[in-house]
């Protein structure tokens, strides 16, 4: 696995205790084109029915029971979505899921859907991004605690992202772009924290340009981890024959993709918060998994050998349902989290790097405040302390930065012990 000092260095500086009151389990699903208009033509009514596709989702779900269903490949009208919340997850009882909004403004037949246990999450707010193929969509959600009349909660966002497919030249690029975008967007809004990334990315080695963007973007603060620390060249390479999730068939009918599983599509990643823990959520990588993927099916079906991992009801809605498999994991949530009214820092913090001999830092805030100022080292030393008392507006703070070339670590608190954090070099 990389190592990023300089992130360990900061969540040594934030060191939240995570006490693990409660658990999220989310599962991420490409449906194969959940839509009466799939845009391929061996895919219709008779070979990829809705109704059979409800069944089989109803099945998959029931098993599972996650909090939180990010999705690829619903219709792009909300009828789908709304189909599936009503005829194959609030069923037998159960009445308190919830999905989130549904945009598709890339165009196209397919879209992208979250569906999550309102007693647990409630919507906050959603994002987009067009491409050239899909919307990549952001749904911020906190967490229902036990104090959420008092306004403490935690807060994640669930990004979702359906790379272009193809092994070319030119989708590799494409995919790259997509990504570029993604990270743009996401560094762009600041506050980095717990935000999970998930999807049906297309890629076939963790070398690929949009996967190293993820991985290994320029500003490390908003970078995104593989929660089992699996990166490798994954297809058709047994080696991770126990994480391939493409394709469930050998043989098709001309709608499902055949080739039998030698492909790492389906992933989930997380942001270094939610790797660390250092923000109330905290992944769960020995919860990390391909349902109903073995390690024994190399090159094989999801059915054939005989599957006994799960249920062989079970084992036959994945067959029948997609030529994907659905991924799993679990996250532990802090519930006395932070507060909601405090969520969003008050304040704008920029600093001017490379730094010389004087730190030049400019703040803006609507209100006055009183706020400290702490330099660390990249082992985590404290190397420099100090406060001021600012007015409202944009105010500029110069201190003395007597220390020798390297990496180091700025964090502004102001009185509500709101945070920014920054990355300075000499």
């Amino acid at each position: 696995m990389k190592k990023h000092l300089l992130l360990f260095t900061l969540f040594i500086i934030c060191n939240t205790t995570l006490f693990g009151q409660d658990t999220l389990r989310m599962m991420q699903y490409n449906l194969m084109y959940y839509t009466d208009n799939s845009g391929v033509s061996d895919c219709n009514a008779s070979t990829n029915s809705l109704n059979n596709k409800d069944a089989n989702i109803r099945t998959i779900f029931q098993y599972v029971m996650p909090d939180v269903f990010c999705v690829n490949e619903i219709g792009s009208n909300v009828s789908y979505a709304d189909r599936i919340l009503s005829n194959d997850i609030n069923v037998d009882g159960i009445d308190y899921y919830r999905r989130g909004p549904l945009t598709n403004y890339s165009g196209g037949y397919i879209s992208n859907m979250i569906f999550y246990n309102s007693r647990k999450l409630t919507f906050y707010q959603n994002y987009y991004i067009t491409t050239s193929y899909r919307d990549i969509n952001g749904y911020k959600m906190y967490y229902n605690s036990a104090e959420l009349a008092e306004g403490d909660t935690v807060f994640i966002t669930f990004w979702i992202a359906h790379l272009k497919a193809g092994s070319s030249d030119a989708n590799a690029a494409a995919r790259y772009v997509q990504t570029q975008r993604l990270m743009s967007k996401i560094s762009s809004m600041g506050n980095p924290g717990n935000y999970v990334l998930s999807g049906d990315f297309n890629i076939y080695t963790a070398e690929e340009d949009c996967y190293q963007e993820l991985i290994h973007y320029s500003n490390s603060l908003y970078c995104f981890y593989d929660p089992i620390d699996r990166e490798g060249h994954w297809n058709n390479n047994g080696q991770f024959a126990d994480i391939h999730t493409q394709s469930t068939h050998t043989q098709s009918d001309g709608c499902f993709a055949t080739g039998g599983l030698d492909d790492r599509f389906d992933i989930i990643l997380v942001s270094p918060y939610v790797y660390y823990g250092s923000s109330d959520v905290q992944v769960l990588p020995e919860t990390y998994h391909a349902l109903g993927q073995d390690g024994h099916r190399f090159n094989g079906s999801i059915t054939s050998p005989q599957n006994s991992s799960i249920p062989s009801a079970v084992a036959t809605a994945l067959y029948n349902q997609s030529d994907h498999l659905p991924v799993i994991t679990e996250f532990a949530i802090n519930a006395h989290g932070s507060s909601i009214a405090d969520y969003e820092p008050t304040f704008q913090l920029r600093v001017t790097n490379p730094v010389r001999d004087q730190l030049d830092i400019r703040l803006h805030s609507d209100e006055p405040d009183q706020y400290t100022f702490d330099i660390y080292s990249v082992d985590g030393k404290l190397l420099a302390n100090f406060s001021e008392t600012l007015d409202a507006g944009s105010q500029k703070i110069t201190h003395q930065f007597d220390f020798k070339k390297g990496f180091y670590i700025l964090k502004v608190t102001n009185s509500k012990h709101q945070q920014q954090i920054s990355k300075l070099v000499k």
